[in-house]
């Protein structure tokens, strides 16, 4: 016979609840910063919709005089 120790059910749900809380203490770090960036991108993306299509209404766009009579 081998002289390793036996591993019980509790030994591995031990370790398993172990690396799970960990992992998800990364997740929750990660987040902040995922939305953060993610906020960051959507807020360029709204900026420059505007611009281009600010410029895209100058180039197109007509001019139209008022006379009196």
């Amino acid at each position: 016979m081998s002289d390793t120790p036996h591993v019980s059910r509790e030994d591995l749900e031990t370790k398993f609840r172990a690396l799970q809380t960990d992992i998800q203490g990364r997740a929750a770090d990660k987040k902040q910063s995922i939305v953060a960036i993610g906020g960051a991108v959507a807020g360029l993306v709204v900026l420059l919709a505007y611009l281009f299509g600010r410029r895209g209404g100058r180039k197109r766009g007509s001019r139209v005089e008022f006379r009196r009579f």
